[in-house]
């Protein structure tokens, strides 16, 4: 018997067709308020790279940018509230 695959997520709107080195001011302000807050609700690098259309490098690169200190190696998430 196989286990179900993962669902991949889908690119959210705002974040489609931004993925690129040539990235405007207000591109990466928004990249980096929402991996902020997201990773801190509890959302993983996987999820948010899924979400942005990015790689996890360049969302672990935007997380350190915005201050957020990195959860564990296999940590449980944040519990939402």
């Amino acid at each position: 018997m196989a286990y179900p695959s993962r669902p991949v997520l889908e690119v959210l709107p705002q974040f489609r067709g931004t993925a690129s080195v040539r990235q405007n001011a207000t591109q990466r302000r928004r990249l980096i308020e929402f991996v902020a807050v997201e990773y801190q609700r509890g959302r993983s690098l996987r999820e948010l790279a899924e979400q942005t259309g990015r790689t996890q490098t360049a969302v672990r690169r935007a997380l350190d940018q915005a201050g957020v200190a990195p959860r564990g190696r296999g940590a449980q998430p944040v519990k939402s509230t």
